[in-house]
């Protein structure tokens, strides 16, 4: 009956505060996030700019690119530690049509294996080469088609399956031969875990291109300084890294994947997580440096008219490229192929990128093959371990185990609390690094413009809506609970992803209101409500696209949402009816972690009680699998510290945890 004469109440004032379905909750909340991080990028890319701008000569423009690796090295967590000859494992050779197909395996990073196709010519060479990463899907049986008119023309190819696709998938299920996790979740699967530490999965992507150059120089049959790579969609990310990273790149084509992020981000915004850095825009990147740094090696951008990688973007980034490879005379090595239809719609362009790729490696009167769909003569040909996964054959570390691996000198141990001093410099070093990682700004002295509608009066308490203010831009919804009489009271702020009229009709919010205390139940930023029930849904989640576009601007979901609820206490502690001594959170779920971030770095928070929130991120870490960590990642909080550092650093205010849950949200075992 109370949540009735609520949700009547509520809908007589007609506030926004109403029962929202999930998408409708979804669709309010990222209509204010996405803006707000959207205008942080623009301001980011414009000062970007203006460093592009003042580069006037060669000088000035290789000034940049070693800059621009350095930084980019730094936001990955460096390359894999692996020197030395490539180890290769050899399988099957199988004949076809004017060249053969070499199946082998090569180590990339420490125990990390690459399943690769090589397409070899006929003769005895040296040939050029060519590396090669399929899209999103099944992996490089898609790139049958390619190698075999690379391999026609006299060029040997270099065929990879990207991680968790084809033979590389990193979870493999015994009793179905598929991966744990939903299709193509595992690069954000590893993503996440790999952002625990610092690192990120785009350094193997790097590796396995690398590696994959030193594998086809130690061939002998290649010509060593005639090597280039192409490749669409993560294909052709892995190309613009490969190209990028690795001088020994002689020639380019990446297609359907530069663009910019100007055109990018008030759309769709990023798309996968191997292709978002960390403070990516933060630190004065765009698209554009991936191609030039490649500069002054040709390269072709290949967009397409209605691809989700705005087209627009890719010409925007042309244009900037093709001056800065003028600064090397080389503004004629860079080429724009613009073609119609939609995401890698590759056919009706090819002729151009196989000529514009051919003709660099094997001379400018070279005639451009053809590329004709085909499939290989056995479903078998392409298949290089003997059970189909490196995993399985070769027991090939995940990326995962590498992560933890690296966790055991990259990750922070909880020392001793065995003095005051000690908890005393905790306490100033844990305050220090929150505000880094998680990018929270607010102080006890931001106080939030608020208005308040009052709704209708219970027994012993009236309800009013109230919207606040965080930051101009940023709107929060609340229901706030006033117990009758005079004088000051203690105050609770009342946080989970459930609509806040739910909130405020359970008998938590109606019992705490009654027995005398100031209630506000809101949402900080980004609510996006309950994540829908999926057993499957274990790297994606509902906030993976929230955690890609917050971090590439330098911003984390869990920082933001303190800064409201800092700024939502500066707001109750203002009130003459709210005793200041006596202010307590009470969160669930992710919402848990922003209370116990938020009472760490403010003293005015007397009590914090948390429920089914997670108990340590290196659980996550430890664990083989995890769901929904995009909520409440922090890009390298486990260089600095975890949970239990909070907890400590709140002390001697009191915490209670209520059914911890472990990374796959299950209740901890004692």
């Amino acid at each position: 009956m109370i949540r009735a004469a609520i949700l009547a109440s509520i809908f007589a004032v007609g506030l926004a505060v109403t029962l929202q379905s999930p998408q409708e909750q979804t669709s309010a909340a990222l209509a204010q996030l996405n803006p707000y991080l959207n205008a942080i990028g623009d301001a980011q890319l414009a000062q970007r700019a203006q460093t592009i701008a003042a580069l006037r000569t060669k000088s000035d423009a290789e000034r940049r690119q070693a800059d621009v690796r350095k930084t980019i090295l730094g936001l990955v967590g460096g390359l894999p530690a692996i020197t030395g000859p490539v180890s290769v494992k050899r399988f099957a050779t199988v004949e076809d049509d004017g060249f053969h197909i070499e199946n082998v395996a090569y180590e990339s990073a420490p125990g990390y294996w690459v399943a690769a196709n090589v397409y070899v010519p006929a003769g005895t060479g040296p040939f050029p080469a060519m590396v090669i990463v399929p899209g999103h899907g099944p992996g490089k049986a898609w790139q049958y088609s390619f190698g075999a008119a690379f391999a026609r023309a006299g060029i040997v190819t270099l065929s990879i399956d990207a991680m968790g696709q084809g033979e590389r998938l990193q979870h493999v299920d015994p009793a179905t031969g598929k991966s744990k996790i939903e299709p193509l979740g595992e690069h954000e699967h590893a993503n996440q875990t790999a952002l625990l530490i610092g690192e990120h999965v785009a350094r193997y992507w790097f590796a396995d291109g690398i590696r994959g150059v030193d594998y086809l120089i130690a061939r002998g049959d290649i010509l060593r300084d005639r090597i280039g790579t192409f490749g669409c969609s993560g294909g052709g990310t892995a190309a613009a890294y490969l190209a990028a990273m690795d001088p020994r790149i002689r020639v380019a084509a990446v297609a359907s994947f530069i663009t910019s992020f100007h055109e990018l981000m008030p759309g769709n915004g990023p798309q996968d997580a191997e292709q978002t850095l960390p403070r990516f825009l933060a630190s004065g990147l765009d698209f554009a440096d991936w191609v030039e740094l490649a500069a002054p090696r040709p390269l072709a951008i290949v967009a397409f008219e209605q691809d989700f990688f705005p087209v627009a973007g890719a010409a925007g980034t042309y244009d900037e490229a093709k001056r800065f490879y003028s600064l090397y005379g080389a503004g004629e090595d860079i080429r724009f192929i613009r073609g119609g239809g939609g995401h890698c719609n590759l056919a009706p362009v090819m002729p151009e990128v196989m000529g514009f790729l051919v003709q660099r490696l094997k001379g400018p009167d070279s005639p451009s093959p053809g590329v004709e769909r085909r499939q290989p003569k056995s479903a078998d040909t392409l298949t290089v371990t003997p059970t189909g996964q490196v995993s399985t054959s070769l027991g090939s570390a995940s990326i995962e185990d590498l992560t933890r691996r690296d966790a055991r000198s990259l990750a922070v141990e909880a020392a001793p609390l065995n003095a005051k001093a000690v908890l005393a410099r905790l306490r100033e070093r844990v305050r220090r690094d929150v505000r880094q990682l998680a990018g929270v700004v607010a102080t006890p002295a931001d106080r939030p413009r608020a208005t308040t509608t009052p709704l209708q009066t219970l027994d012993g308490y009236r309800l009013e809506a109230v919207r606040l203010e965080s930051e101009p831009g940023i709107t929060l919804d609340g229901i706030l609970a006033i117990p009758g009489g005079s004088g000051r009271h203690p105050a609770v702020v009342l946080m989970d992803a459930s609509p806040l009229d739910a909130a405020a009709g359970t008998a938590e919010f109606s019992r705490l209101a009654a027995a005398g205390h100031v209630v506000l139940a809101f949402h900080p930023r980004g609510v996006l409500g309950e994540p829908p029930p999926h057993p499957e849904q274990l790297a994606l989640g509902q906030y993976m696209p929230v955690l890609l576009r917050a971090i590439v601007v330098g911003k984390t979901l869990v920082g933001m949402r303190v800064d409201d609820t800092i700024r939502a206490v500066s707001w109750l502690e203002s009130r003459d009816d709210v005793d200041p001594s006596s202010v307590t959170l009470r969160s669930t779920g992710a919402l848990g972690l922003v209370a116990l971030h938020a009472a760490a770095l403010d003293d005015r928070i007397t009590r914090v009680a948390v429920a089914k929130t997670l108990v340590s991120y290196r659980m996550a870490l430890e664990a083989e699998l995890h769901r929904n960590l995009s909520e409440i990642l922090i890009p390298g909080v486990l260089t600095r510290y975890d949970v239990g550092d909070l907890i400590a650093v709140i002390t001697p205010r009191r915490v209670v945890v209520d059914d911890p849950v472990d990374a796959l949200g299950q209740p901890v075992k004692p």
